[in-house]
């Protein structure tokens, strides 16, 4: 595109209009094809199977420790059908290693039912029942967490010992409370706790476990609890 810039020469001469071009990019041309159905546009592609994908040759190995392997063997039934008849997978115990394998089968279709299956078994493993991980299968909104009373605060010998007594309460009073009031899951074991449920009910429980662990009265505990699980409710 040109334009007319109007120059001035030297005194008492007329103006003398020059010539410049101005720069413009050109607009890459547009598709201005029908549009008006953008599905018939779109890629369809088949629905992935883990059996098609590097998922068929991952394998996961669950250790068991000796102390399981009693409820393990009474309870494997349990354990072997929905995983074998519901996510169609392949699971066997091999005692040599002691170790629970899991592995994709010809008629898997969900690529992450190896991972369900794995949190169910380790579920297991942790302490917890049959049915309460079957949970992990059925919803997909429950983690697990795991984590130490050291890691809380560092407390070792008879300090350890009352830490955990404070933990379960008169004949585990105190963490059925605590269970009922989150709607999780919880295992004591040893030092070790495992918590299970979603991941807003795990933070709740945890903080609550954490100032028993400090020191807090079991009151005072519950009455926080109480509070901050009916705030969350609510919000829901």
């Amino acid at each position: 595109m040109e334009t007319e810039v109007p120059t001035a020469t030297h005194a008492g001469e007329d103006f003398v209009t020059t010539k410049t071009k101005s720069r413009k990019r050109k607009q890459p041309s547009m598709d201005t094809s029908d549009i008006s159905n953008p599905s018939e546009k779109r890629p369809h592609f088949k629905p992935l199977k883990a059996v098609t994908s590097s998922v068929s040759k991952e394998i996961r190995r669950i250790p068991v420790p000796p102390h399981r392997y009693t409820p393990l063997q009474k309870d494997w039934l349990k354990i072997f059908t929905p995983i074998v008849e519901n996510l169609k997978l392949n699971v066997r115990f091999v005692a040599k290693k002691r170790q629970v394998e899991i592995k994709a089968g010809k008629e898997t279709d969900d690529i992450g039912a190896l991972q369900r299956a794995e949190d169910f078994v380790k579920a297991f493993v942790l302490g917890f029942e049959v049915d309460d991980a079957l949970a992990l299968l059925r919803l997909d909104h429950l983690y697990l967490e795991s984590f130490d009373i050291t890691d809380v605060k560092p407390l070792k010998g008879d300090h350890l010992a009352r830490a955990i007594g404070r933990l379960a309460g008169k004949n585990g009073k105190t963490k059925f409370t605590i269970e009922n009031v989150t709607t999780t899951r919880i295992v004591l074991a040893d030092s070790k706790i495992h918590i299970l449920g979603s991941f807003q009910n795990i933070q709740i429980a945890r903080r609550a476990i954490c100032n028993l662990i400090l020191g807090s009265a079991p009151s005072k505990v519950y009455g926080q609890m109480r509070t901050v699980a009916a705030r969350s409710a609510s919000r829901i």
